[in-house]
């Protein structure tokens, strides 16, 4: 199966869309849509080439920044002393049930890299909230790290990402 990524579009099936948790579909459902006419999220879907309606997971990205205080000092010492660092939020990710197991999740999250790495925007982490210990533990396979303050959210500097994606 050949995946295709691209915007939300008002032909893509959000309706249908499920992938086990109420919270992240109820988001596609009722939400992205708004969100993203409104400027809130960009909203990437992952549907089947030549299927465009289906969606086989998303992501949302978003403009974020993060108190400088928050790195370790071993990486605040490498960035301008700024109260606070331009970041990238990748708010939601979520797999339809039917594709679950088949590292669709992986995907999207390199899509997701691939696409903040490419956009003019400057920022300097990548930050992520997961929902529980399995996201977590998903997150650190890709060399993401906890924040101390919340072990939910983690982070990843804007040059791991690149070396991610290349």
């Amino acid at each position: 199966m050949k995946l295709r990524f691209a915007l939300l579009s008002k032909e893509a099936d959000r309706r249908s869309f499920s992938c086990g948790v109420p919270e992240l579909d109820a988001y596609m459902h009722h939400q992205a849509g708004q969100d993203a006419a409104r400027g809130f999220a960009s909203v990437v879907v992952a549907t089947e080439e030549g299927s465009p309606a289906m969606i086989i997971g998303y992501y949302t990205l978003s403009a974020a920044s993060i108190p400088l205080t928050l790195l370790p000092e071993d990486v605040r010492g490498k960035m301008p002393r700024y109260r606070n660092i331009p970041a990238v939020l990748l708010g939601r990710l979520a797999v339809a049930q039917t594709m679950h197991g088949r590292h669709t999740g992986s995907l999207l999250l390199f899509d997701a890299l691939r696409r903040a790495c490419a956009n003019e925007l400057a920022w300097a982490v990548f930050l992520v909230d997961a929902q529980n210990d399995r996201a977590v533990a998903f997150y650190e396979k890709f060399c993401f790290a906890r924040f101390c303050q919340n072990p939910n959210s983690l982070w990843l500097t804007r040059k791991q990402a690149e070396r991610l994606v290349q």
